[in-house]
């Protein structure tokens, strides 16, 4: 993803990287736990204070003395001082890139250019609940396979470092030389390597893994490995929709809280998780910068369906662009949620068949053998 602090915004991690106040003046690094649940809450709590007539200063005064975790309430205690100081709070947020990134910082200062700072804090709460609620759910969906190929590789490795040197042992005591099945021979020349050279499966493992991080990290390979995931069967109708809809649903909230287009178009486009999308966008942004309305461009990318470009080319003519995008953002988030559910629902027995085969084979191949024992001792 192009920018560092809009994806930021997007993640949920245990902690992260913050920037504080140092002793010069100047933000120190510090770490701050379950950013994106702080961030929310701070944002729709400041929201109700703002909204209940409390002044700015004041507010943030009582959110810090109720915020238990140091390394916050000292990012408020920050704020408090430059509200106090005669900054705007925008300016303030901008000093901690890695907790109010672009998106945040934006929407606030546009909220203070039109004096409706509380309207458009409860508009950034309700997104930011939005997004780790979509994120939440395309994370439940990856729970059950992760745990069925957790358990399934337990199984499997069990069976080839314990079970099956056990078996060979005997094979090879009662059957004097005689020639095993190919399946037989098969398994236990797995069993073998898995046993003898362990640290090379490992090793590959290691390289594929870090391999893959390069890629991504690449602009050649991320845009390689996205344009890759686009085009998969299912997943990669689920990718296209997850973006869609953090795309609209961003460049809707922008576009309401008053941030200029382009502005919105930029950072839209950076939260958006994929870079064929990214691309894109980056072409409308021009497309608009250079006079063109933004679903003439956005249907030409080829990128995003019709239906899209339709609603925003109505919005767009209508005036009511904001409502247009976060129906398309509801629209698509609904999509996402059926096809998160079709997709697990798909996976359950495609994974179980897959175990079944693998341990079903070493079993059949296990007991081949055994039969030919039997012939013998009659």
């Amino acid at each position: 993803m192009k920018g560092t602090a809009t994806s930021g915004f997007m993640a949920n991690g245990a902690s992260d990287a913050v920037t504080g106040k140092g002793g010069s003046g100047r933000p120190a690094v510090r770490r701050i736990g379950n950013r994106a649940e702080k961030v929310t809450l701070f944002t729709r709590q400041l929201s109700t204070l703002l909204r209940a007539g409390v002044p700015l200063t004041r507010a943030l005064e009582t959110l810090r003395k109720q915020e238990r975790q140091k390394a916050f309430r000292q990012v408020i205690d920050d704020l408090v001082d430059q509200v106090r100081g005669g900054n705007k709070l925008s300016d303030g947020l901008a000093r901690y890139p890695l907790i109010f990134d672009g998106l945040y910082v934006n929407m606030v200062r546009a909220g203070e250019s039109g004096s409706i700072l509380e309207d458009v804090l409860l508009r950034v709460a309700t997104f930011l609940e939005k997004a780790r609620a979509l994120k939440r759910k395309v994370r439940a969906a990856l729970v059950y396979p992760a745990v069925v190929i957790v358990v399934a590789s337990v199984i499997v490795g069990f069976l080839v470092s314990y079970v099956i040197p056990q078996f060979e042992t005997i094979f090879t005591s009662m059957l004097r030389g005689q020639r095993l099945p190919a399946l037989t021979e098969g398994v236990l020349a797995l069993s073998d390597f898995v046993r003898d050279r362990w640290w090379v499966l490992g090793g590959g493992l290691v390289v594929i893994a870090l391999g893959w991080n390069f890629a991504r990290r690449t602009e050649a390979g991320g845009r390689l490995i996205d344009r890759v995931s686009l085009s998969l069967p299912i997943v990669g109708d689920l990718v296209r929709k997850i973006s869609i809809a953090r795309f609209a649903r961003t460049f809707g909230t922008l576009i309401a809280s008053g941030v200029p287009i382009l502005e919105a178009l930029r950072i839209a486009r950076d939260v958006s998780g994929n870079r064929v999308v990214e691309n894109a966008l980056t072409r409308v942004h021009d497309r608009v910068r250079d006079g063109d309305p933004v679903a003439r461009p956005l249907e030409q990318t080829n990128v995003f369906p019709v239906m899209v470009s339709s609603m925003i080319e109505v919005g767009e003519e209508t005036g009511q662009l904001p409502a247009m995008l976060d129906r398309i953002a509801d629209d698509y988030e609904e999509d996402v949620d059926t096809a998160v559910a079709g997709l697990t629902s798909a996976l359950e027995p495609v994974l179980i068949v897959l175990l079944a085969v693998v341990v079903g084979t070493i079993v059949i191949a296990l007991f081949l053998p055994i039969i030919a024992i039997i012939q013998n001792l009659q």
